[in-house]
């Protein structure tokens, strides 16, 4: 192979040039057993030696289009020019003081930014940590300072960590939680809402989870409600109208602060800075992890100046929280989502795909329900006979995909629901080659 990625086009296409996985990829693996814990999963069997926008190439020279995006990471593309700039650039100044030590400007400037992107129009304050997980740990840990409250509520089929906490914040106990118990306690789950399965109204939806935590746990216990505005993990539950704004309206009746878990729906990703746009609601807290960074490890929480105020010095933080070269990465991520108008290009991604998809509903019955918002877009799959979840299908699909050079990942309770992180930048040839490479799947199963 003469070319690099870095030299390819923006439509390159998939190509798949050895078996998958190829002579390299397997010798990669043999090592990886020998040393890396078998609790670390291993969803495709290839190790990538690039990566720019949509595409991955492997150490074996095959190239996939990346419906992944690192699991929502890579809004931006991958390699994204100006992040990378940006990266070389603080690792030559300051790579690491402790923010706490030595402070310096990007944490500063990430900070401002979110407080400028984040949905409400009021007083903002932020802490920067490591990772999603972190996040949501450290706004629970925000919501029961400020309130005095030691509750915790969270909704069925949602996904929030691999933390003691978090592990028991989220709806499936396996893989997240079996086994490493005793988990965190005082942890509350309630239904949510969920049209195409449930059916209900967002205000009767609301009504059966406000009713639920009242009876079951008791409103001034409650220190703190965590809700992902579009579920990522349990499928990509996009809640039925006006369902979030009565959550948020009952907390703040109730003096319980409202978190919305922006992890993976946030920074550019449904066409919006985030999710909790296009609901019309302002969180109390939001969490922000995954697409700020453009692949480098960053997380926040960003919220009410009283609430984040509540905490004592030394309360927040940690050593690497903030880091320098991360925080200079996502400064350069808000730069390009504005530059290239990546909001109109999420949007962009949706209006090529999900006509796509709901054409291959029509020709494939297997195929139950399309939705999502931007580039954050599913499909779930039933036995049309049965009606129950085709976690198979999706599966087959997901593996056939692979050999034919696109990776999709799969996701909801019961695993039948095949969800799209593509980059924003990824090109609409690239997303209609995805789609044949499903409709030619859905034809051979």
């Amino acid at each position: 192979m003469t070319d690099t990625l870095s030299q390819a086009p923006a439509s390159t296409s998939a190509r798949i040039v050895t078996e998958i996985p190829g002579p390299r990829s397997r010798e990669l693996h043999e090592r990886r057993v020998k040393t890396v814990s078998a609790g670390v999963a291993a969803t495709f069997p290839i190790y990538a030696a690039h990566a720019h926008d949509a595409i991955i190439e492997d150490v074996d020279g095959n190239r996939f289009i990346d419906f992944t995006g690192g699991i929502g990471v890579m809004t931006v593309g991958h390699t994204n020019d100006a992040v990378v700039a940006a990266v070389a650039d603080q690792a030559s100044k300051v790579t690491h003081t402790l923010f706490a030590v030595a402070g310096y400007e990007p944490y500063i400037a990430v900070c401002e930014l979110l407080a400028k992107h984040t949905p409400g129009n009021f007083a903002k304050k932020s802490v920067l940590v490591n990772s999603g997980a972190e996040a949501v740990e450290n706004a629970v840990k925000i919501a029961r300072k400020h309130t005095g409250r030691t509750e915790v509520a969270v909704l069925h089929h949602g996904y929030h960590g691999r933390t003691n906490l978090t592990s028991a914040m989220n709806y499936n106990m396996h893989p997240y939680g079996t086994g490493f118990g005793p988990l965190a306690g005082s942890v509350h789950h309630a239904p949510n809402s969920s049209p195409f399965h449930d059916g209900l109204s967002g205000a009767e939806a609301a009504e059966r989870t406000i009713t639920f935590l009242e009876k079951r746990v008791g409103a001034t216990q409650i220190a703190c409600l965590v809700v992902e505005p579009i579920q990522g993990e349990g499928g990509f539950i996009i809640p039925a109208e006006g369902y979030l704004q009565a959550l948020v309206d009952w907390c703040h009746a109730n003096g319980i602060v409202y978190v919305s878990d922006e992890v993976q729906s946030g920074m550019a990703r449904t066409g919006a800075y985030f999710a909790s746009e296009h609901f019309g609601i302002e969180p109390d807290l939001v969490t922000s992890a995954k697409g700020i960074g453009g692949g480098m490890p960053i997380a926040a929480v960003t919220g009410r100046a009283e609430i984040m105020d509540a905490s004592h010095p030394g309360g927040l933080g940690g050593t690497f929280g903030g880091n320098p070269v991360s925080s200079a990465a996502v400064v350069a991520v808000f730069s390009e989502v504005e530059k290239r108008g990546l909001l109109n290009e999420a949007k962009r991604v949706e209006k090529t795909l999900k006509p796509a998809l709901l054409d291959l509903q029509k020709k494939h019955p297997v195929i139950a329900d399309v939705r999502g918002v931007g580039a954050m877009l599913a499909i779930e799959f039933m036995d049309p006979a049965t009606g129950k979840p085709a976690p198979e299908a999706a599966k087959a699909v997901q593996t056939h995909a692979l050999h034919a050079g696109v990776l999709i990942l799969t996701a909801g309770t019961f695993g039948n629901v095949l969800r799209f992180l593509p980059p924003v930048v990824i090109t609409d040839e690239q997303l209609h080659e995805a789609v044949t490479v499903m409709d030619n799947a859905l034809s051979s199963i």
